[in-house]
């Protein structure tokens, strides 16, 4: 499938603000699951500079800095997607000790995965004693807890918009039973750590109707499978994720997965953002 997405995102400030350094993540991934086929960005005012560089979790990272003040911030991304991974399901686990809960690492991978078993923030009781009861009820098998996980998460929560905002935390989602996708996102997260999963936050966008051509950024998961690597699962949608997803960033937190973060200075200023998604979709 091939994707051509627009989005734009624009901060308009009460009065003239002068921009600290920005990071813009909105640099789709190409990797064994979708291939970047173009890309261009266009950020107004006009950047004083801007570099680029990967991070930790490999994603493209673009940072921005400017030397005059301004009255608002537009970023426009538009970009060229080919999804490839039309079964997720292609790999097997091994060596065999990883197909059980709860999950153990190979020694040499632990050092480099604990920052998706350790980060913040921890696991609460509730959300523990949920992922344990789960494990426990498909007898503590790795795919099929995760498969139960995906899907028991929107059969038992209702989704709410909430386009601003750091995630809730996951035991206030599981007893409210309701959340936005990067609540659920959180959730599915913590829980899979509860049973020694590694697992990371991940923003891009989602298929969606393909009636509607407007959309929503949105956030899933991926957990790192011994010889399956990193894999997708949507808990909002209860889906593995294939080829209907289009991933920007991941990064252990939500904050390290942000399409565009950056403050900036102006005594009494205010900011209003808006954000627009458009996705056309091409089936071979």
């Amino acid at each position: 499938m091939t994707f051509e997405v627009r989005h734009t995102t624009r901060y308009t400030y009460s009065k003239p603000v002068f921009l600290e350094p920005h990071l813009l993540r909105l640099r789709p991934r190409s990797d064994a699951a979708q291939r970047l086929v173009k890309f261009d960005l266009a950020v107004f005012p006009e950047p004083a500079g801007r570099s680029e560089c990967l991070d930790l979790d490999g994603n493209c990272v673009c940072q921005l800095w400017f030397d005059s003040a301004t009255d608002r911030l537009e970023v426009r991304a538009a970009s060229v997607v080919e999804t490839i991974r039309t079964n997720p399901f292609d790999f097997l686990i091994a060596p065999a000790t990883g197909q059980v809960l709860p999950m153990r690492y190979p020694a040499t991978l632990v050092p480099s995965l604990r920052p998706y078993l350790d980060s913040p923030p921890s696991v609460p009781d509730a959300v523990a004693k949920f992922g344990t009861d789960l494990a426990e009820a498909v007898k503590w098998k790795t795919l099929p807890f995760l498969s139960a996980l995906t899907t028991r998460l929107p059969q038992q929560c209702t989704v709410a918009i909430r386009e601003e905002g750091d995630p809730l935390q996951p035991d206030i989602v599981l007893a409210q039973r309701q959340g936005s996708c990067r609540d659920l996102t959180l959730l599915f997260i913590t829980a899979c750590r509860a049973v020694g999963l590694a697992a990371r936050f991940v923003s891009g966008y989602q298929e969606g109707d393909p009636d509607q051509s407007r959309r929503d950024l949105h956030a899933w998961a991926e957990v790192y499978l011994p010889s399956g690597g990193w894999r997708g699962y949507d808990p909002t949608l209860g889906l593995v994720v294939g080829d209907r997803h289009i991933a920007l960033a991941a990064g252990p937190t939500f904050r390290d997965a942000s399409p565009v973060t950056g403050t900036f200075r102006g005594t009494g200023a205010t900011a209003t953002l808006q954000s627009d998604i458009t996705i056309t979709v091409t089936v071979p």
